[in-house]
């Protein structure tokens, strides 16, 4: 193991952009499939993992929304999620905020209780055998309708008490944030916290939307703000924390090499980027790759590597306590590793 990869293991990380859904492996989507007696378009794990090859966004999403069809029971979405937990742990992820697309379950026929049952098992699992704390995000898929949306946040309320925010995913090319404004307010009406995609393949255009219209406490992905000084020092003067995911941005093609991702650039303009996974078990990578990788990639220094770290937690929706105990245990490890 490099040193590079020894301090990205020491250091105490949260992930604040991670799909639930995007985590499903091969072999537990080929486990599930016969467990439900599900019919999917692939003989074998290799099968499987041969299709995740994608150009782009929308390529991705057909093949991720077949994935979705083998999740039925309560079971299954726990296993998904203890499944992805599992990994972090062992990477020395402390702390997740986690998405998940009731849409695309809901609308096949599954309970939202189902649903949410089990996800939360798992986190309270996780949080119990572990420590390991996490918050709970309904994404809206925004390629569906903003009636679909309100209609998905009225079956949410029962479960208030164990999701802490919404966001917007999906195709973004012709959705825009606006479309989404008033189930945005009526979410924030609720207490929720607020997250959205903006800026992977829309335009800064979206991100600026995404601020003004709909609220938002972060944004998911941002890398085209960089094509706007003016919305480039907005976010740097607001502490507006960016959730990128290098290697989805590689798999998807919005950059051509990892040596070209602006994770680096992000830094030295004052930007609070964070590194995430995105849709690992599509992507090739959880969380720690893509410090690794990218950081091999682009030269990143310790120091960045640490900063990226702390911007995890500073850009949670963890109280400030405990933000700051984690800030704490990060310059512990600094102090050891020096």
């Amino acid at each position: 193991m490099t040193d590079l990869a020894r301090l990205v293991q020491a250091l105490p990380k949260a992930e604040l952009h991670l799909h639930l859904e995007g985590s499903l492996e091969p072999e537990l989507m080929f486990e599930l499939a016969r467990r439900n007696g599900i019919d999917i378009p692939y003989d074998s794990v290799e099968a499987i993992r041969a299709a995740y090859d994608f150009s782009n966004l929308q390529d991705f999403l057909d093949i991720y929304y077949v994935g979705m069809n083998v999740l039925v029971t309560e079971a299954d979405f726990f296993d998904l999620t203890w499944a992805y937990l599992t990994r972090v742990h062992a990477e020395n992820v402390r702390h997740v905020e986690v998405f998940f697309d009731p849409q695309g379950h809901t609308d096949r026929g599954i309970a939202f209780d189902t649903v949410v049952a089990g996800i939360t098992h798992a986190l309270d699992r996780a949080k119990a055998e572990w420590g390991l704390s996490s918050k709970l995000i309904l994404c809206f898929l925004r390629h569906l309708s903003e009636e679909a949306a309100f209609e998905t946040l009225e079956m949410a309320r029962p479960h208030l008490d164990r999701i802490d925010g919404v966001g917007l995913d999906s195709s973004e090319l012709g959705h825009p944030p606006s479309k989404f404004q008033r189930v945005f307010e009526a979410a924030g009406a609720l207490g929720l916290k607020r997250v959205a995609h903006a800026g992977e393949e829309g335009p800064p255009a979206y991100i600026h939307e995404a601020l003004d219209l709909l609220k938002v406490d972060r944004i998911d992905h941002g890398n085209r703000a960089l094509e706007d000084g003016t919305l480039v020092a907005r976010l740097g003067r607001e502490q507006m924390t960016l959730t990128v995911c290098p290697l989805s941005n590689l798999r998807l093609c919005g950059i051509a090499r990892l040596e070209d991702h602006p994770l680096k650039r992000m830094l030295a303009l004052g930007l609070r980027a964070t590194v995430n996974s995105d849709d690992p078990a599509y992507f090739g990578g959880y969380v720690n790759d893509n410090y690794i990788r990218t950081a091999e990639a682009t030269g990143l220094t310790a120091d960045e590597i640490v900063e990226l770290a702390r911007n995890s937690f500073r850009g949670s929706f963890l109280p400030a306590d405990e933000i700051a105990r984690h800030l704490a245990e990060i310059d512990a490890v600094v102090e050891t590793v020096g």
